[in-house]
């Protein structure tokens, strides 16, 4: 209904347009943002083209269903879908926005060409000209035009597609002079998107698509270490009351930094260490929206840092999680939010059990240990085990002046252990090196011949070989040990 008082009052074109740039995207963000309409448009396969020298530029190329004249005129209208219609269930947008306002947050002349039943159409929005006209002057693209279009000949070569061009980078460049600034970002773009896209990258509960960067294909980041995290409880389903689509929870237990590489390490933690990565993964139709937070309903610690939360989220549920129009923040509605908390502390429980346990394997009370931990008042401290066979055995062999020489010794190397450099390590995940598994061998089985020898000559050698399945190290080489024990009992 119009009323009488009814004003058109449409928004001033330029200062808006402007404005809607210092939404906040980063460059990485805002690609994402476009291939999410070319996953739309079900794309398989998405060429990434930028080049620094003499004009840089950025193009992202899609092999989807591609778009007639009016389809591509009404795709580059601001707000051109509303958020409140229901969207197909693969669908990754959300405002109508995402295109043009991730794309102007970049450069000043945006070209969007797009090839359907045959015909190829162009349309750019070019910021400058929108200063001059004062309007929401839209230009159609002429074929001369569309043919001087960056990389134009790939989506000539292929029956229907899309492709986004970014010329002008000037937030992108952020005024330098230097445009090869340009090339480090692109870095980083790979990186996020690897990650983003991870799922879609291995077909993971979705059909596969194919992205590549200058003729480079991505490769899929999976921040869970599939191959060797574990699950602590099985997936859980929350439903909304009075709403469709399903919240899915799948919760992960990373691997012990220790049973790491230093590459694995370095790619799963990052500099900012595994620890600021613990958290909830949220993905809106299997695109990965935010990341390594617990939405406070714990707080990151040392012990919780291995705990990883997957949380899946059909796009019928936006409303409720307030999804930004960058798409990279959600926060979970009450409903949600409670039964998280439930969830988080049993799981983060097992990312401390990965710790705990392995402080049980290092300290086993059946087994006789070289070092021993002991508990006082005080706190507790760690002593060598001077009860160790090897040790009582090395007493005897020598001298009382030897022997007191010997044990004082060990008691300095008790006391002056680099506590505080071992703490530093373990808590930014430096892996501790040990020597190689052979060189062990080697000083364990010459430590057992030894003291098989002893034995046997006094006729003890049953205890001893029982001892050694509870000793360290020699616990760990009973196979060995087994074979120096016939050699040496058979053969002499």
């Amino acid at each position: 209904m119009i009323h009488e008082a009814d004003i058109n009052c449409p928004p001033y074109a330029p200062v808006l347009m402007e404005s809607t740039r210092a939404i906040g995207y980063s460059i990485d963000a805002a690609i994402a943002d476009v291939i999410d309409n070319s996953v739309a448009a079900k794309a398989r396969n998405i060429s990434i083209f930028y080049n620094v020298y003499p004009r840089p530029y950025i193009a992202i190329c899609d092999d989807g269903i591609g778009m007639s004249s009016d389809e591509l005129t009404r795709g580059m209208r601001y707000g051109s879908m509303s958020p409140t219609i229901e969207r197909e269930k693969n669908d990754l947008g959300r405002y109508g926005l995402g295109m043009k306002t991730a794309s102007l947050s970049q450069c000043r002349c945006l070209s969007v060409i797009s090839k359907k039943n045959g015909y190829i159409s162009g349309r750019r929005w070019d910021l400058d000209h929108i200063i001059d006209t004062k309007e929401w002057s839209l230009i159609v693209l002429n074929d001369e035009e569309i043919n001087s279009i960056d990389d134009i000949y790939v989506l000539k070569e292929q029956n229907t597609g899309t492709i986004v061009v970014w010329n002008n980078l000037d937030n992108v460049i952020a005024g330098s002079t230097d445009t090869s600034i340009l090339e480090g970002k692109m870095i980083d773009v790979k990186k996020h998107l690897e990650l983003v896209f991870h799922r879609y990258l291995s077909g993971d509960g979705v059909e596969k698509i194919n992205i590549s960067m200058n003729g480079v294909k991505l490769v899929p980041f999976d921040p869970f270490f599939n191959d060797k995290s574990y699950q602590e409880m099985d997936d859980e389903t929350i439903e909304i009351p009075g709403r469709t689509g399903k919240v899915t929870i799948r919760p992960y237990v990373l691997p012990h930094p220790s049973n790491m590489t230093k590459e694995e390490l370095e790619m799963y933690g990052g500099k900012e260490g595994l620890r600021h990565l613990q958290g909830f993964y949220i993905y809106r139709n299997k695109r990965l929206l935010t990341w390594g937070t617990w939405f406070k309903l714990i707080r990151k610690d040392e012990f919780t840092k291995l705990a990883r939360v997957r949380v899946d989220i059909p796009n019928s549920l936006d409303d409720l999680w307030t999804l930004d129009i960058k798409k990279s923040t959600a926060t979970p509605p009450e409903i949600v939010k409670t039964r998280l908390k439930q969830l988080v502390e049993t799981m983060s429980n097992g990312s401390k059990r990965t710790w705990s346990f392995r402080q049980k394997k290092e300290l086993r009370k059946e087994v006789t240990t070289v070092w021993d931990k002991v508990e006082t008042r005080e706190g507790v401290k760690y002593v060598i085990n001077t009860e160790h066979p090897v040790l009582k055995i090395l007493r005897k062999s020598i001298d009382i002046e030897s022997q007191k020489l010997l044990m004082d010794y060990l008691k300095t190397i008790q006391n002056n252990l680099l506590f505080n450099n071992l703490h530093h390590d373990l808590n930014t995940d430096v892996k501790i090196v040990k020597d190689k598994e052979k060189d062990e061998s080697i000083r364990v089985k010459t430590m057992a011949r030894y003291l098989l020898h002893d034995a046997i000559e006094n006729g003890t050698e049953h205890e001893l070989m029982d001892n050694f399945k509870s000793t360290e190290p020699f616990i760990d080489y009973m196979k060995e040990i087994s074979e120096i024990y016939k050699e040496i009992k058979y053969n002499g």
